[in-house]
């Protein structure tokens, strides 16, 4: 149970920690931007600053990217240590002729701030700050050891995180992870997720001649490579959505019935959702199985981009020397990444038709993760949400992959806990991007709660 005295210190000091809010949503912290330079490298030293500021042992620290910053409070060996995660990186604001407003200049509308980085990831992150601040000002200190790690790089797929964490792990090391970088199943519906889908993302080339050729006096001699990447992209998945790479589901953990009931009692309409992502139907993925089901406890296979041949205006009468595609794969609870290259690589190689030559680059991998929603610290969190947010979490899980989450677990040996504050109806990513300033003093209460319960559960977690 959250002490009143932290309680009180959040309620009295909204305005302040929404003006400091606002200053962090200003910094247009893009980190794939183009056209004139980013401002990661201030976003970063402003966190750093604030988390000096309340107490914290505050670091910039250099990436082969963009910055990443790690803030640490000590408060006692006999104590736990909670590591929270967020990225202060954000989307490109594009298109910026649909914004009502600014994308970064923060305003306020009909309860909630509209800005860039909003709500992905900044408002969940900065209400774990306001719970610190809380904690050490209005309660007297932290009730377990804290560190921050804020990441520069999410959004464009934490390319530099895995060295990263390899170089800095014994900054990082904890005795578990909060990740911000989630959100709520429905507008009204608190979560905790408790599963990611992993990630393999490949690019296939298929090459011919050394150059293109005129169709009319080579068609039907020379071999089309634009014609072999279709039927083997077509060759990839059977009419029921089953894709037939070797041994792709040999892994693949099933559900169970408790998790399928559960599922069924969340709200969710099908034909709302439809209507909202300007699609007839929701018919993508394998039969027999739940829209759900196939979001959260199915792989996939998509392909993500063709690049072939002559696709500028008119006609061109060509037989192209080259076709490529990028494919993506989300994998599930048991998939290895390592193991579905594998078969991915494989089956090109059986579809690679005679005359050609081709190629396989795993651009990206994650492993999937599934944890217990029965842990001592599942339980800390639970009963945060509920101090939080007055009603019980939705358990959840995600289609998306998190990869620092992946990549902590295995190379630092920390589990984590997915609590954030976002909402599906955020616009994330998208224009007029949003945060309900509910979320983000309900958000701050969760936030103290959870650290106050971990201080009170096992002394190893």
């Amino acid at each position: 149970m959250l002490g009143k005295p932290v309680a009180d210190y959040l309620q009295t000091h909204r305005d302040e920690h929404l003006s400091k809010f606002f200053e962090l949503l200003r910094f247009a912290s893009v980190a794939n931007i183009k056209g004139k330079p980013d401002q990661c490298h201030l976003a970063a030293e402003w966190l750093a600053g604030v988390l000096a500021e309340i107490g914290f042992d505050a670091v910039v620290l250099p990436a082969a990217g963009k910055p990443n910053v790690i803030a640490s409070l000590h408060v006692d060996d006999k104590l736990p240590t909670v590591l929270i995660y967020g990225h202060y990186d954000v989307q490109p604001a594009d298109p910026l002729d649909l914004w009502e407003s600014d994308p970064f200049e923060p305003t306020v509308r009909n309860g909630a701030v509209f800005a860039r980085g909003a709500s992905d990831n900044k408002g969940s992150h900065f209400a774990y700050i306001m719970a610190t601040e809380a904690s050490l000002r209005g309660g007297g200190n932290l009730p377990v050891n804290v560190k921050f790690f804020l990441e520069g790089e999410e959004e464009i797929g934490s390319p530099n995180l895995e060295p990263f964490v390899k170089e800095h792990a014994e900054k990082l090391s904890a005795d578990l992870a909060v990740i911000s970088d989630s959100g709520f199943f429905a507008d009204d519906v608190p979560s905790i997720t408790y599963a990611l889908r992993g990630l393999a993302y490949f690019q296939v080339t298929f090459n011919a001649q050394a150059n293109d050729a005129h169709s009319g006096m080579w068609g039907g001699v020379l071999p089309n490579p634009i014609n072999a990447l279709a039927r083997m992209i077509a060759a990839m998945q059977d009419e029921t959505g089953r894709i037939m790479l070797p041994g792709f589901y040999d892994d693949v953990s099933e559900l169970s019935d408790e998790e399928r009931q559960a599922w069924a009692k969340l709200p969710f309409d099908e034909k709302a959702t439809a209507a909202a992502l300007g699609a007839k139907a929701l018919t993508g993925g394998e039969t027999g199985y739940s829209l759900l089901e196939r979001r959260w406890a199915r792989p996939t296979l998509d392909c993500n981009g063709i690049v072939a041949g002559y696709t500028d205006r008119g006609a061109k009468t060509i037989i192209p020397a080259q076709a490529g595609v990028k494919i993506s794969t989300r994998l599930v609870a048991n998939q290895d990444p390592g193991r579905i290259a594998d078969g991915f690589k494989q089956f090109v190689a059986d579809h690679t038709p005679e005359g050609m030559t081709s190629t396989v680059e795993v651009l990206t991998s994650a492993r999937p993760l599934l944890l217990s929603t029965d842990s001592p610290a599942m339980g800390a969190a639970k009963a945060a949400v509920q101090e939080g947010f007055g009603k019980a979490p939705a358990m959840v899980r995600t289609g998306a992959s998190v990869p620092a989450v992946e990549i902590m677990h295995r190379l630092v040996g920390l589990d984590a806990i997915l609590i954030g504050f976002g909402s599906p109806s955020d616009n994330v990513h998208a224009p007029n991007e949003r945060f309900q300033l509910d979320r983000l003093w309900r958000g701050s209460v969760t936030a103290a709660a959870f650290l106050q319960n971990i201080a009170a559960g096992p002394s190893k977690w």
